[in-house]
Protein backbone atom coordinates (compact mmCIF):
# COMPACT_ATOMS: atom_id res chain seq x y z
CA UNK A 1 0.00 0.00 0.00
CA UNK A 2 1.42 3.36 -0.99
CA UNK A 3 1.72 6.30 1.38
CA UNK A 4 -1.28 8.63 1.27
CA UNK A 5 -0.99 11.68 -0.98
CA UNK A 6 0.23 14.77 0.86
CA UNK A 7 1.76 12.81 3.75
CA UNK A 8 4.53 14.39 5.75
CA UNK A 9 5.99 11.28 7.38
CA UNK A 10 9.48 12.43 6.42
CA UNK A 11 9.20 15.26 8.97
CA UNK A 12 9.04 12.68 11.77
CA UNK A 13 12.48 11.28 11.02
CA UNK A 14 14.96 11.67 13.84
CA UNK A 15 17.94 11.84 11.47
CA UNK A 16 18.68 12.18 7.78
CA UNK A 17 20.97 9.76 5.96
CA UNK A 18 23.02 7.00 7.46
CA UNK A 19 25.62 7.34 10.19
CA UNK A 20 29.23 8.02 9.28
CA UNK A 21 31.36 4.90 9.40
CA UNK A 22 34.23 6.88 10.93
CA UNK A 23 33.41 9.82 13.16
CA UNK A 24 37.03 10.78 13.81
CA UNK A 25 40.21 10.51 11.70
CA UNK A 26 41.89 8.55 14.51
CA UNK A 27 39.32 5.76 14.10
CA UNK A 28 40.11 5.52 10.38
CA UNK A 29 43.84 5.41 11.16
CA UNK A 30 43.33 2.58 13.69
CA UNK A 31 41.24 0.65 11.17
CA UNK A 32 43.89 1.10 8.46
CA UNK A 33 46.57 -0.16 10.87
CA UNK A 34 44.41 -3.23 11.55
CA UNK A 35 44.24 -3.85 7.79
CA UNK A 36 48.02 -3.51 7.43
CA UNK A 37 48.53 -5.98 10.29
CA UNK A 38 45.98 -8.34 8.73
CA UNK A 39 48.01 -8.28 5.49
CA UNK A 40 51.17 -9.24 7.42
CA UNK A 41 49.36 -11.96 9.38
CA UNK A 42 47.71 -13.45 6.27
CA UNK A 43 50.35 -13.74 3.55
CA UNK A 44 49.52 -15.26 0.19
CA UNK A 45 50.63 -18.90 -0.01
CA UNK A 46 52.44 -20.25 -3.06
CA UNK A 47 52.36 -24.01 -3.48
CA UNK A 48 55.59 -25.31 -5.00
CA UNK A 49 57.11 -28.72 -5.62
CA UNK A 50 60.82 -29.16 -4.94
CA UNK A 51 63.42 -31.87 -5.21
CA UNK A 52 63.56 -35.03 -7.24
CA UNK A 53 60.56 -36.42 -5.34
CA UNK A 54 58.56 -33.23 -5.96
CA UNK A 55 57.87 -32.60 -2.31
CA UNK A 56 55.09 -30.07 -1.88
CA UNK A 57 56.07 -26.94 0.05
CA UNK A 58 54.13 -23.83 0.94
CA UNK A 59 55.93 -20.53 0.55
CA UNK A 60 54.41 -17.45 2.20
CA UNK A 61 54.38 -14.43 -0.12
CA UNK A 62 53.93 -10.78 0.78
CA UNK A 63 50.41 -9.44 0.41
CA UNK A 64 50.46 -5.97 -1.17
CA UNK A 65 48.43 -3.22 0.49
CA UNK A 66 45.68 -2.14 -1.91
CA UNK A 67 42.86 0.40 -1.82
CA UNK A 68 40.29 -2.19 -2.82
CA UNK A 69 41.61 -4.54 -0.12
CA UNK A 70 41.35 -1.81 2.51
CA UNK A 71 37.84 -0.85 1.38
CA UNK A 72 36.72 -4.48 1.50
CA UNK A 73 38.31 -4.90 4.92
CA UNK A 74 36.53 -1.78 6.20
CA UNK A 75 33.29 -2.63 4.36
CA UNK A 76 33.17 0.81 2.73
CA UNK A 77 32.40 1.68 -0.89
CA UNK A 78 34.95 4.40 -1.59
CA UNK A 79 37.44 5.59 0.97
CA UNK A 80 39.01 8.11 -1.41
CA UNK A 81 35.73 10.02 -1.44
CA UNK A 82 36.50 10.91 2.17
CA UNK A 83 39.49 12.89 0.90
CA UNK A 84 37.49 15.01 -1.53
CA UNK A 85 34.25 15.31 0.47
CA UNK A 86 34.06 18.62 2.39
CA UNK A 87 32.20 16.84 5.21
CA UNK A 88 35.34 14.77 5.81
CA UNK A 89 37.96 17.51 5.45
CA UNK A 90 39.75 16.45 8.64
CA UNK A 91 40.30 12.96 7.16
CA UNK A 92 42.51 14.12 4.27
CA UNK A 93 45.75 13.95 6.30
CA UNK A 94 45.09 10.36 7.39
CA UNK A 95 44.13 9.29 3.87
CA UNK A 96 47.30 10.90 2.49
CA UNK A 97 49.36 8.97 5.08
CA UNK A 98 47.59 5.73 4.10
CA UNK A 99 48.31 6.44 0.41
CA UNK A 100 52.01 6.99 1.16
CA UNK A 101 52.26 3.78 3.21
CA UNK A 102 50.61 1.76 0.44
CA UNK A 103 52.82 3.33 -2.24
CA UNK A 104 56.01 2.73 -0.24
CA UNK A 105 55.14 -0.87 0.64
CA UNK A 106 54.41 -1.71 -3.01
CA UNK A 107 57.45 0.13 -4.38
CA UNK A 108 59.89 -1.39 -1.88
CA UNK A 109 58.32 -4.85 -2.27
CA UNK A 110 58.74 -4.67 -6.05
CA UNK A 111 62.27 -3.26 -5.78
CA UNK A 112 63.26 -6.17 -3.52
CA UNK A 113 61.67 -8.71 -5.88
CA UNK A 114 58.97 -9.68 -3.38
CA UNK A 115 56.16 -8.36 -5.59
CA UNK A 116 55.84 -8.50 -9.37
CA UNK A 117 57.60 -5.32 -10.59
CA UNK A 118 55.51 -5.07 -13.78
CA UNK A 119 52.19 -5.21 -11.97
CA UNK A 120 53.31 -2.82 -9.25
CA UNK A 121 54.77 -0.35 -11.78
CA UNK A 122 51.41 -0.23 -13.56
CA UNK A 123 49.53 0.12 -10.27
CA UNK A 124 51.81 2.94 -9.12
CA UNK A 125 51.64 4.52 -12.59
CA UNK A 126 55.39 4.33 -13.09
CA UNK A 127 56.36 4.35 -16.75
CA UNK A 128 59.80 3.71 -18.21
CA UNK A 129 58.41 4.60 -21.62
CA UNK A 130 58.26 8.33 -20.85
CA UNK A 131 60.35 10.18 -23.40
CA UNK A 132 63.72 11.42 -22.23
CA UNK A 133 64.34 15.08 -23.10
CA UNK A 134 66.95 15.34 -25.84
CA UNK A 135 67.62 19.07 -25.96
CA UNK A 136 68.75 20.03 -22.48
CA UNK A 137 70.42 23.33 -21.73
CA UNK A 138 72.70 23.31 -18.71
CA UNK A 139 73.93 26.53 -17.16
CA UNK A 140 76.78 26.29 -14.69
CA UNK A 141 77.42 29.24 -12.49
CA UNK A 142 80.00 29.89 -9.84
CA UNK A 143 83.69 30.68 -9.69
CA UNK A 144 85.82 29.74 -12.66
CA UNK A 145 88.41 27.08 -11.84
CA UNK A 146 92.00 28.32 -12.01
CA UNK A 147 93.83 27.54 -15.26
CA UNK A 148 97.18 25.81 -15.15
Amino acid sequence: MAAPIGNEFWKRRTKHGRDKLFTKPELLWEAAQEYFQWCFDNPLIEIDFVGKDATQVQKPKIRAFTWSGLELYLDIDSLREYKSNPDYKEFSQIITRIEKIMYTQKFEGAAAGLLNPNIIARDLRLNDGDPVPTNLTVTISGPTPPSE
